[in-house]
Order: structure tokens, then C-alpha cells, then sequence
């Protein structure tokens, strides 16, 4: 991770205010994302009643290893209650639940529970996404005085559109890298505002969207890189001032197609309107609840999980 100083305070030295407030980070995971990669990461696990946990546990045990990093105090895990969502009514290719393992699906009531059982503020999204929850965070968080940074803790491209600078970053906790502005330009060739231009174009299989067909990742790249948006991409590729192969085709693609490219755009683009109440020190992680948790770990045959624990409420 940037190294930052958790311990700064605002306002700077000299600027007389009545009370000084800490400079914090704020992290916003995944949920979904991290039940997913336990399930078909961490060992299967069954229950007393011999359903499948081993997700459930799995998500306990990374959610623990994230609060004991230094600089972890303010914490949102979003999930998706459902996988369709608003864009389903939009496009009918989008992303939809089938295909999916209900031994993995039936676990996100249990891996919801597990996060608010950790103390852990929850945002379950029905109408919206998770992402679009982490979306609207970022961009609400990163607005207060006293955050530092806001770190998405996850390897997602869409979530690569809400990097500002080194404010707003991602981090893939799994490699160890964090990505911030430049990052992302050097990741994807672009800036993060034309990160919903690129995936129309090139395409998201992740999320059902099939992009624009002959537009691949450098072709994407290098005209976003000049025009930034669809938008501003000529019909006449004679009248485009950057070198592209195959450039005739694709500017007549895009011009037969741009309808249809907006709308990609459109399911690509993450909403920063969601309504989330909690305030930043509601955020703050102020231990596990003993009796939620002990519950829980009985229930999916973990009773060791508690013995992690480092701070209870």
C-alpha cells in the first residue's frame, strides 16, 4: 500500500479550528466479489446441518486478516442481494443469476450476516449493485475533510472509473498492488472517466456486455486516449488524428453502432446516487459483536473463528 500517515490530523499545522479531527482511510470491500473468490478459493466446509460454509468461513477469515492491517478503521462491505438489477431492464444480454452454484449462492444471507456479525457496516443492493453502492461511497467519502484516501479493495476494472488521483485508489489485496490514476492509465490505456467508453467498446463478458465487435483493447486505448469519449469519436476515420490499424472498419462499426455503444456505456457506468445514511464515524470499526458471532460460527461449525477476534464491542 502508499504509505500514508494515518496519524495526520486536519487541519494542517497553523490553521486554527476548535477541535482536530483524525485523518482516516476509508475502506469499502466487495462483498460479493470476496464470497465468490472464497468459494472457489477456500476449502468446501459443511455445517452441523450439512449445508456447504466453507465460502462463509472463508469470507470470516479474509474480512479478519483486512482489520488487522495497519490503517484499517472505517469499513463498508457491499453485497448484492440479487445478481439482476436495474440494468437488466435496460439490456436483456446483461449479467443474470443462472449458471451460478446454489451452493455458493445459497451463502450470501450467511456471508451478509458474517460481516455484520464482525461489527461491519453492510450495504445490501437490490435495485443497484454492489459496485454501484462502493461507486457512491468513493465518491461521497472522498468529498469529507478528514479522509486521506478511499481505498476499493478490489481487482475490478468497472471500479477503476472511481480512481481520483491517489484519493480514491483500488487494491488487490490478493496481489498486493494498489492502483491509483496513474495506474489505471498504464493498466488500460485510458483515464478513469473514459473507463465506461472503453469496456462499451471492447466488452464485458463479467457483466453481459458484449462491446462493439472489432474494437479490441489497443484499438480502444488509443482512440479514447485522443477523444476520451464516444461522443467525441468522428464518423470518417480520415478525419481522425491518431494511427489506429484497421481504422475505415472501425469507424464505420462505431458509426453503424454508436446507438448501441452509448447504451454499453450506459450498463458500464457506475451510479454514485445510491442512498447510503451512515456517516464516516459510523464507519469506524469498533469490534465484533460477541453473541451475533457466536451464533453464527456455531451455526457454521467455526467456533475458532472467535478466538481471531482481536476487539470486541
Amino acid at each position: 500500500m502508499v504509505g500514508l500517515r494515518s496519524s495526520a490530523t486536519w487541519p494542517p499545522a497553523g490553521h486554527a479550528f476548535h477541535s482536530t479531527i483524525r485523518v482516516v482511510k476509508v475502506h469499502l470491500i466487495d462483498g460479493t466479489y470476496e464470497l465468490f473468490r472464497c468459494f472457489y478459493g477456500a476449502p468446501r466446509a459443511l455445517a452441523p446441518d450439512g449445508s456447504e460454509v466453507g465460502a462463509t468461513r472463508g469470507l470470516l477469515a479474509t474480512l479478519l486478516r483486512l482489520l488487522r492491517e495497519d490503517g484499517v478503521t472505517h469499513v463498508g462491505v457491499a453485497f448484492d442481494r440479487a445478481i439482476e438489477s436495474f440494468r437488466n431492464d435496460l439490456f436483456d444480454g446483461y449479467k443474470t443469476g443462472a449458471g451460478i452454484d446454489p451452493d455458493l449462492w445459497r451463502q450470501a444471507p450467511l456471508a451478509e450476516r458474517a460481516a455484520r456479525a464482525l461489527g461491519l457496516t453492510v450495504w445490501p443492493m437490490v435495485e443497484f449493485e454492489a459496485d454501484d453502492a462502493m461507486a457512491s461511497a468513493a465518491a461521497r467519502y472522498a468529498a469529507l475533510k478528514p479522509v486521506e484516501q478511499v481505498v476499493l479493495a478490489t481487482p475490478d476494472k468497472d471500479l477503476a472509473q472511481c480512481v481520483r488521483g491517489d484519493r480514491v485508489v483500488l487494491w488487490d489485496r490478493r496481489r498486493q498492488r494498489t492502483i491509483d490514476e496513474d495506474g489505471v492509465i498504464q493498466n488500460w490505456g485510458v483515464t478513469p472517466a473514459s473507463i465506461p467508453d472503453y469496456l462499451a467498446l471492447v466488452g464485458d463478458t463479467a457483466d453481459g456486455i458484449p462491446g462493439i465487435r472489432g474494437w479490441g483493447a489497443r484499438s480502444s486505448a488509443a482512440v479514447l486516449r485522443r477523444y476520451r469519449h464516444l461522443e467525441a469519436i468522428p464518423d470518417d476515420a480520415a478525419d481522425w488524428d491518431v494511427p489506429v490499424r484497421a481504422a475505415v472498419a472501425l469507424a464505420e462499426r462505431l458509426r453503424e453502432e454508436r446507438g448501441t455503444a452509448i447504451l454499453y456505456r450506459t450498463l458500464a457506468t457506475l451510479r454514485e446516487d445510491v442512498p447510503l445514511d451512515e456517516s464516516l464515524d459510523e464507519l469506524r470499526w469498533l469490534g465484533a459483536g460477541r453473541e451475533e458471532l457466536a451464533s453464527l460460527c456455531e451455526e457454521i461449525g467455526a467456533p475458532a473463528v472467535l478466538e481471531r477476534v482481536g476487539r470486541w464491542r
